[in-house]
């Protein structure tokens, strides 16, 4: 069933980009989606997640789900990590796959935090900026549960966590990926610094705006390392709310300023998640980028609700430079396709995102 979609070329939607150093055929960005299908104990990928990111290669540029740095920033099951060689290989066949069908893909970085429960660490805390709870719910293997006060982490802490996402990075490029995302983005460690009812600290990590993205900044730098020029994409999420998390004009201004302190440490990207829409029928407003627009000097990719119309219009308008969509990808693997011949898009099923196994992953048709 076709639609009224305008034909290919007149989407700038369609048109290539170059991101750094990767020369991207379109501008539709798959955004990290968490699977859960890393089942087996050593949290390493499978044929199936090669099956899966193989799949959906014709994206501009794929952004895998968030990927452990350590196992000390696990906090959701079945998410596999990035950290040992098991993981590195897993992941290689993955980039095998995407690369042979023509594909780019960069790994999402991630830390739980204090968003962590005591399940996934061995009964141990979890570990945040400071001992505050962050009240919010981890997805453990009997269900999701309450967060507790995390410990505070001491300043060696700090700087192991740093050296684990160099460690992560340096493990991405050995895995053959094209880059790597810092997530930074939600509940996660990162996110955690930055927010002032979270963050209490009064050190170098702490006390105001500038030392609260203190962590980010070291992060984006070690992790650029094993990278050269090219550096690293960070995915914010300014407008983020829930538990202690709001997006008041304070919270705004802070990220403004993180923004522009991006522009002197080597960021290849900036990943935006915009606010949440209040109703199903609800569009993006494209305009609430322009803010970080203005003050970000490279590309920028936008998501969180663009339908094909939409994205259009952002990238038209000069707003974004690409747009990334997650829950049109789950059920549509040729979403490019479907968007170049104004084919309708399918629903996928949300019983099946987390329940692990091929049933709503990778037996999602393509349009005919």
């Amino acid at each position: 069933m076709t639609t009224t979609t305008p034909p290919a070329l007149a989407q700038p939607l369609l048109g290539g980009f170059d991101l750094g150093d990767l020369r991207l055929p379109n501008r539709v960005v798959m955004a990290p989606l968490t699977r859960a299908r890393a089942t087996g104990e050593g949290l390493a990928p499978t044929e199936l997640h090669a099956a899966y990111y193989g799949q959906r290669a014709g994206a501009g540029l794929i952004v895998t789900e968030g990927t452990w740095v350590s196992e000390r920033a696990i906090g959701f099951v079945h998410v596999p990590g990035v950290y040992t060689q098991e993981q590195v290989a897993g992941w290689r066949r993955v980039t095998d796959v995407v690369h042979a069908l023509g594909g780019r893909i960069v790994q999402q970085l991630w830390h739980t935090g204090a968003a962590s429960h005591p399940d996934h660490l061995g009964g141990e805390l979890p570990a945040g900026p400071s001992a505050v709870d962050p009240c919010e719910k981890s997805f453990t293997a009997n269900g999701f549960k309450e967060t507790v006060t995390p410990r505070a982490m001491s300043l060696a802490a700090i700087e192991e966590t740093v050296e684990e996402y160099r460690a992560a990075s340096e493990n991405a490029r050995r895995a053959g990926f094209d880059g790597v995302e810092i997530g930074a983005l939600g509940v996660c460690l990162l996110a955690q610094f930055l927010n002032p009812r979270l963050n209490r600290r009064t050190d170098a990590y702490g006390g105001d705006r500038a030392r609260r993205r203190h962590l980010l900044l070291d992060v984006v730098d070690a992790a650029a390392a094993a990278w050269g020029r090219r550096g690293v994409g960070v995915r914010l999420s300014p407008w983020w709310t829930g538990g202690r998390f709001t997006a008041d004009a304070a919270t705004l201004a802070d990220y403004d300023e993180l923004v522009t302190a991006l522009n002197d440490h080597p960021v290849a990207y900036l990943h935006l998640r915009g606010p949440d829409l209040t109703r199903p029928s609800d569009t993006p407003d494209p305009g609430v980028f322009t803010r970080h627009r203005r003050r970000f000097d490279g590309p920028l990719i936008v998501n969180n609700g663009f339908d094909q119309a939409g994205a259009n219009t952002a990238v038209r308008q000069g707003v974004a430079d690409a747009v990334s969509f997650a829950r049109h990808f789950v059920a549509n693997p040729d979403l490019v396709s479907r968007f170049a011949l104004g084919r309708e898009l399918a629903a996928g099923d949300p019983a099946t995102y987390y329940a692990g196994g091929a049933r709503g992953y990778v037996d999602y048709p393509a349009a005919g």
